[in-house]
């Protein structure tokens, strides 16, 4: 395969994905096709993500329909983010995210989503003005953490918890800054509170400060409050 048979079927819709690289090892051609393609999906974020006003990330379960306690808690908090100047943004799909989305949109805020390839479709919810399409999770996860100055996480399943311990993990190892991570929905949350605190610390696999990582509320306004702190930190550290 010379050159430019590389470069067309690299851009192909059958072209390698994530599920093929993630199979272990290819031959030359599949691994630099992989390599090809995440590094124009970066692009691809970079460009799309390039806001100039702060932006904060809203995690959640898809499965929540409008007129759940938990979509309405996001659709609010969207309203307070917005309403405080932050762009929102989500994984782009329905129930949490789309709460979110479309409470930054009721109030005139901007509404982002980062949407991402599953086997079964997930179609970008109704309340964005911008959304960038990845294939990969890590690389949006990565887009993700670059221009997030706060993540707020609603109740979820196996992937909201894979992004909250993963920016956890990142500011407990000194990868990022510290920036807010905002839990809502204290009762869904507690019982894994109670295992870190009870399991974890106790048998010293983490610091007790590290439970402190994450602010934990069931106020959008107070959720909006403890950004705002670490915005105001941060502008003052930097001049």
């Amino acid at each position: 395969m010379n050159d430019d048979e590389r470069l067309k079927w690299l851009l192909e819709p059958e072209a390698p994905g994530e599920k093929q690289f993630l199979q272990g090892r290819s031959n030359r051609d599949v691994e630099l096709a992989s390599a090809a393609r995440i590094f124009l999906e970066f692009v691809q974020g970079f460009s799309g993500l390039d806001v100039s006003q702060p932006c904060v990330t809203v995690f959640g379960s898809a499965r929540f329909e409008e007129g759940h306690p938990y979509y309405e808690l996001a659709r609010n908090l969207g309203q307070k983010l917005a309403s405080s100047g932050y762009a929102v943004m989500t994984g782009a799909g329905p129930g949490i995210m789309e709460a979110a989305n479309r409470g930054a949109q009721e109030v005139g805020g901007l509404s982002i989503g980062c949407n991402i390839d599953l086997p079964v479709e997930q179609k970008p919810n109704d309340y964005l003005d911008r959304h960038v399409h990845f294939e990969h999770f890590f690389v949006r996860k990565v887009m993700l953490v670059k221009y997030s100055q706060a993540f707020v996480v609603l109740p979820g399943g196996l992937g909201t918890l894979d992004e909250v311990f993963e920016a956890a993990t990142l500011m407990q190892t000194g990868k990022i800054e510290s920036f807010p991570i905002v839990a809502m929905g204290s009762q869904f949350w507690q019982p894994m509170r109670d295992f870190i605190r009870q399991t974890l610390i106790v048998e010293g696999t983490i610091a007790t400060g590290d439970l402190d990582l994450v602010h934990v509320t069931d106020s959008p306004e107070e959720a909006v409050d403890v950004i705002n702190q670490y915005g105001r930190s941060r502008s003052k550290n930097e001049n």
